[in-house]
């Protein structure tokens, strides 16, 4: 499937969710007088969407790399800051919520380098750079490519010409 927007993405949806659940979890009472913490957590796991977005629109293969690798540095650092807070006096009645939400930044960050191996060999150098000229490229070398697979059918005897 190609996506045309990054709110598509499904990794981008899966970040948007850790974010919204890390702010519920930030809001808990538990967090009252650890402002700078629950700050740094907020910041972290928004970074994750918004660098995938960023990327996303930057238009080239090489700079939606480097915005993913930021975007998995962020969801890992939420997962550190998610173990920090297990080990933190205050915080055992969070432990369930905390688990399931480092599984959560872990799912993400599985994700974000899953496509990142897939752009790492690409031929594909993103959408700033295709012209009409690359575009005709393409699609010269798709038609060739499907006629040559026809070509060696016929030679197989699997298909007859025309038909």
């Amino acid at each position: 499937m190609k996506y045309e927007r990054f709110e598509q993405l499904p990794v981008w949806q899966a970040g948007i969710e850790l974010a919204r659940r890390i702010y519920a979890l930030t809001g808990q009472r538990e967090f009252r007088g650890q402002r700078s913490l629950r700050d740094q957590m907020e910041r972290a796991a928004v970074s994750v969407s918004n660098n995938i977005a960023e990327g996303f629109e930057r238009g080239t293969t090489k700079e939606l790399l480097t915005f993913l690798y930021i975007a998995r540095g962020s969801a890992g650092e939420v997962r550190s800051m998610l173990c920090l807070l297990e080990g933190l006096a205050g915080f055992q009645d969070l432990k369930s919520e905390i688990s399931d939400l480092k599984l959560k930044a872990e799912g993400v960050s599985r994700q974000l380098r899953g496509w990142a191996d897939s752009l790492q060999n690409s031929t594909i150098t993103g959408q700033r750079y295709l012209s009409e000229k690359t575009r005709q490229a393409a699609r010269s070398r798709k038609d060739r490519d499907e006629f040559l697979e026809e070509l060696a059918e016929i030679r197989r005897g699997g298909v007859k010409p025309g038909g």
